[in-house]
């Protein structure tokens, strides 16, 4: 397949960046493209100009932008796994398949959307974790695993305060 046929194929070939997030504030408006992006350049400061310098800066967002466009404004079928894996100004299009209305999106939809984020991203840290429950160590002062090894350890009946400094006994 020569390259001219694969772009030819893309959605994105001749759109440039300012022209995609124009057509997309246009229709969405900053505060759904922040909801369901979570990009600050949609939220902080929400101008094209600002957002464009930002996502052209971006690789991460401007891609995410770019699958947005594709997939929800222009309503392209899914990508094939294949095809996933390419960023998306390299994905090809089959033939035959077209886009179709932009998805009707709400600020509602997109809090629906982000809890189930949420949860699917706390199951899978769980599994990750091999079922076990995660709490974070808390930094109170002296209180952590290597100064109560050393104090038990330590031979000498001070103790570590919180007064004094935690670099003092180091070489005990």
């Amino acid at each position: 397949m020569s390259d001219e046929i694969k772009y030819k194929n893309n959605p994105l070939n001749g759109v440039s960046l300012k022209t995609l997030v124009t057509e997309l504030v246009a229709h969405y408006g900053f505060d759904i493209l922040f909801a369901y992006l979570n990009i600050n350049c949609f939220k902080t400061n929400p101008n094209i100009d600002s957002s464009v310098k930002f996502l052209k800066k971006t690789q991460w967002a401007r891609e995410k932008v770019e699958v947005f466009y594709m997939y929800q404004f222009k309503s392209y079928p899914r990508a094939s796994s294949t095809q996933f894996q390419l960023p998306p100004r390299d994905r090809v299009v089959p033939d035959g398949q077209v886009g179709a209305d932009p998805a009707v999106l709400s600020l509602e939809d997109a809090e629906r959307l982000k809890q189930k984020r949420i949860v699917k991203a706390a199951e899978y840290k769980k599994s990750q974790r091999g079922g076990k429950s995660y709490s974070p160590r808390k930094a109170t002062g002296s209180n952590n695993n290597r100064d109560d090894k050393r104090s038990s350890d330590d031979s000498s009946s001070s103790t570590y305060s919180p007064d004094e400094d935690p670099w003092a006994h180091w070489r005990k």
